[in-house]
């Protein structure tokens, strides 16, 4: 704490982020990353963009970049928003719908930095519990609000819902904002980018950062009515007019356009999260049913927070939350098939055993 810091300063709780360790030969299944680089393009355009060009400001509008998603996504380049990553995108958006006097409704169990938002921008949230199954009840959300958020797939359970539980939403909720933030969509979930057109108060959210392997880039975007655009695009511009530099956008453009590598990239972390998955379960743990590239297992034989620290001790960092109802889960990122192998190898190590064994 310091003098200098406003009593609101005082009293905010920062998100905190997945420990990014500077331990050698770690094997970091901890923060989502993706375990393989992003299209070769990537290297190809920014081998080209000069030194000399960066003296430059960037593009206010991110053109290039807002032609590149509405093309993969079949919009129009009018219906995009970009930012510094999803988390920029989220904040804005925050700033820029949800300040109602009604609450804003979000799942209990969810990404924290919708907390942060709210108690940075004095927005009142109505908290609604998962299931016993840890999955979200859109029918839930059908009361009074300001704005609806929530993610698909949700995180940290990795659990996601289909496109006719969201749309049966986007029917009975017309008169507030309502956002899916799809970080995670492209492991498994339908995005509902194709409902855009037909409800003009939803607001899709993605990342580069998952799927696309550009987490260093900080790329994120959303997709929505041109309205939600405009009302993005004035708080951006009254905040900071040029969000993405030349080499994030370049990098952005280029790993859009190759679909091939995207697909391949995917397919295989859905293939070695398939596999995890069974081998977690061979050695006794619960994991919830997962469309992102993590999965949300519970041990049995030993606590969570035991198993957490003891794959730490032996190079092995995944993420632990203590939190009610899910402190005696981990969230494992899907990594290559090479580590999660040392994954599974390190679990028996510490006392895990294969029923039957």
């Amino acid at each position: 704490m310091s003098k200098y810091w406003s009593d609101f300063v005082q009293r905010l709780e920062p998100y905190i982020p997945g420990e990014q360790p500077k331990i050698l030969d770690l094997i970091k299944l901890n923060t989502n990353e993706n375990p393989y680089p992003p299209s070769p393009r990537v290297l190809e355009v920014l081998a080209k963009d000069t030194v000399d060009l960066l003296r430059l400001y960037p593009d206010p509008n991110s053109a290039a970049l807002k032609a590149a998603v509405a093309k993969t996504y079949g919009v129009g380049a009018d219906q995009v928003f970009v930012g510094n990553g999803s988390d920029e995108v989220l904040a804005l958006s925050f700033m820029t719908f949800f300040k109602q006097d009604k609450p804003l409704l979000y799942p209990d169990i969810t990404y924290s930095f919708y907390k942060v938002y709210c108690n940075l921008y004095g927005i009142e949230a109505q908290l609604l519990p998962l299931s016993e199954n840890f999955e979200i009840d859109l029918a839930d959300y059908r009361k009074p609000n300001g704005g609806i958020i929530f993610p698909n797939p949700n995180a940290p359970t990795g659990i996601g819902m289909p496109l006719t539980q969201i749309e049966a939403l986007l029917q009975a909720n017309t008169e507030s904002v309502v956002i899916v933030d799809e970080a995670y969509i492209d492991f498994g979930g339908d995005s509902a980018v194709a409902l855009v057109d037909r409800y003009p108060n939803l607001l899709v959210v993605q990342t580069l950062s998952k799927s696309r392997s550009l987490a260093g880039m900080r790329i994120g975007f959303a997709v929505g009515s041109r309205e939600l655009i405009d009302g993005l695009e004035r708080v951006k511009n009254s905040f900071n007019s040029y969000p993405i530099d030349r080499l994030a956008e370049a990098a952005a453009v280029a790993s859009l356009e190759d679909e091939d590598h995207f697909r391949a990239c995917t397919a295989k972390i859905v293939a070695t999260r398939a596999w995890t998955t069974a081998q977690l379960q061979k050695l006794g743990f619960e994991v919830l049913p997962s469309q992102a590239n993590f999965v949300f297992a519970k041990p049995i034989q030993l606590p969570a927070a035991e198993v957490f620290a003891k794959l730490r001790e032996h190079k092995v960092l995944v993420r632990y939350f203590k939190q009610p109802r899910i402190d005696d889960y981990l969230r494992i990122t899907i990594g290559t098939d090479e580590e999660m192998a040392a994954l599974v190898a390190t679990l028996k190590t510490i006392g895990f055993r294969k029923s039957g064994e």
